[in-house]
């Protein structure tokens, strides 16, 4: 009697040490959060994928020319991929619990590269592209899109970038299909003199992802102003989310941390962490 009780508090810890599948509130109202790969983009994919898992991020969206490394050294994350390198690194990303949902932020060299680019979207199964297409291949962007049901989201990248500002990117979309939409990069629009939370509300129904974030003040003598753990910058984090819920946007927040690029985990474990406090209160 005595040895089956003992067994059976066995298979009860073991039981308990097992990981789980609960979802956080913020998941179960259909925000995912993401690790955009540029994040680690002074290591390999494979590495990157690492990291990820480490930091207990389900999705990914790899930026076009992430070197592989592993077995497939400095072969890159591109449309060029072989059928058989994408299988790999769809296995391997699978592997450690993660899932490949976008690519970006892509640029086309030439028109007719859409069309590899988005039957490279579809063989991986992901669910948007982020990008910045030329005015002109708009007609030919939205037929693909429409073709293989993959979103458009377009990313603002600072001046002398088309998109800068929402206005342009409504400009062009606004009587096309919804699935093109916004690939909403906050910090870049306060980098150039825009109210974030007002640029949100401009493209209310048409945000596809985000490029989440918060930044440091401008400082006198700095240009730039790097990326910061969330909650400590000037972005206010939770006003942004609570614009987003007012929206009822779902979809996908990209963790793009530039800063600390050589040891930036711990910092976007604490991003992790508030972003889970401030949804645990407002969802």
């Amino acid at each position: 009697m005595k040895q089956l009780s003992t067994i059976i508090i066995a298979c009860l810890c073991g039981l308990l040490a097992l990981p789980t599948n609960a979802q956080t509130k913020a998941e179960k109202h259909g925000w995912h959060l993401t690790m955009q790969s540029y994040t680690f983009h002074t290591f390999p994919l494979t590495e990157a994928l690492n990291k990820t898992q480490q930091l207990g991020i389900k999705y990914i969206e790899v930026f076009p020319g992430h070197k592989l490394g592993g077995k497939w050294g400095d072969k890159v994350f591109d449309f060029n991929l072989d059928k058989q390198t994408q299988k790999e690194i769809l296995a391997l990303a699978a592997s450690k619990g993660i899932k490949i949902v976008g690519t970006g932020v892509y640029v086309a060299e030439k028109s007719e590269d859409w069309n590899k680019m988005f039957a490279f979207a579809n063989s991986m199964g992901m669910k948007f592209i982020s990008c910045e297409p030329a005015l002109k291949d708009w007609d030919l962007v939205e037929q693909l899109a429409k073709k293989y049901n993959i979103k458009i989201a377009v990313h603002n990248h600072p001046k002398p970038s088309t998109y800068w500002n929402p206005d342009a990117l409504l400009s062009a979309i606004s009587t096309r299909s919804k699935l093109l939409g916004s690939c909403a990069d906050v910090g870049h629009w306060r980098r150039e003199g825009l109210n974030q939370i007002d640029c949100l509300k401009k493209l209310q129904g048409r945000i596809n992802t985000l490029h989440f974030k918060d930044i440091m003040p401008k400082q006198e003598g700095v240009e730039w102003q790097h990326d910061v753990i969330w909650g400590t910058g000037i972005l206010d984090v939770k006003g942004m989310l609570q614009e987003l819920k007012r929206q009822n946007f779902k979809g996908y927040f990209s963790i793009e941390y530039e800063y600390n690029w050589e040891n930036s985990v711990p910092d976007i474990k604490k991003c992790i962490e508030y972003f889970d406090k401030v949804t645990n209160e407002i969802l």
